[in-house]
């Protein structure tokens, strides 16, 4: 009886180990593609403050990967994961229609879609995301959460709706699929006036707002928490810009 019941164990362990080795091996090596050669001085320069290699083992970026980064700005985690993600992964750059508009900032826009062939660049209204249903298995959107928030006349930024938005990014997501959200700490309030001051957001807001929505919060990290910054000052204040109080979420969508 012992012998079957060891034969019966070993069988088990046979169809469990190869899944998780498996995911193991799909595990990136994100210092390489931190370090690989070719990424702007200036995205180079924010690595201390953003610490990518870590942000992303937490958040769970793995190869082989659909990954997004959604308002992709200088394109500085788009490069990055496109590094990570391999030759059977592949990264969406997505960016508001309102930023890189004019003349000056359309040849950067154009230069970064030179330089990085092997990203797809995506353009959409600010106010009206939408994305193919279940094409994630990864998303990133780093410091520009609250901006759903913020309303502009000198960018051409219409009111728009947060819940609208994430409803369409949890289409947008693979079942299992991962959302990882890294914004500045704001103080509680009304949401739309502390990001129109400080461009902050309490995180008590972004968690309402995507669970409501059917994402679990899975993990937060103190990886880019800064005790010494005390909400107050707008992010932009060069007494604190970069050095920001920062909470760092993996939602997951569930399978």
């Amino acid at each position: 009886m012992r012998g079957i019941i060891w034969a019966a164990a070993f069988a088990v362990v046979c169809q469990v180990t190869p899944p998780a080795l498996a995911r193991v091996e799909q595990a990136p090596d994100l210092a390489a593609a931190v370090a690989k050669p070719g990424r702007p001085a200036e995205s180079i320069a924010l690595d201390e403050s953003r610490k990518p290699a870590e942000t992303l083992a937490f958040l769970g970026l793995r190869r082989g990967m659909q990954a997004a980064d959604i308002m992709t700005g200088s394109g500085y985690w788009a490069e990055i994961m496109a590094n990570a993600v391999g030759p059977k992964g592949k990264v969406t750059a997505f960016e508001p229609n309102q930023f890189y508009s004019t003349p000056e900032e359309e040849k950067k826009w154009q230069a970064l879609v030179a330089r990085r062939p092997d990203i797809r660049f995506v353009r959409y209204p600010f106010e009206a995301f939408s994305a193919a249903p279940n094409q994630f298995d990864f998303t990133i959107i780093n410091l520009s959460y609250h901006d759903l928030y913020w309303q502009s006349d000198k960018y051409h930024i219409p009111r728009t709706d947060p819940a609208a938005f994430v409803k369409g990014l949890y289409a947008a997501t693979r079942p299992g699929g991962i959302v990882g959200i890294v914004d500045h700490v704001g103080p509680s309030g009304d949401t739309r006036a502390v990001v129109d001051k400080l461009h902050r957001i309490d995180p008590a807001t972004v968690k309402a707002d995507f669970t409501s929505a059917g994402f679990v919060l899975e993990a937060e990290s103190p990886l880019l928490a800064n005790p010494a910054d005390d909400h107050t000052k707008n992010v932009f204040d060069p007494a604190i810009r970069g050095k920001t109080d920062r909470f760092v979420f993996r939602f997951r969508k569930p399978r």
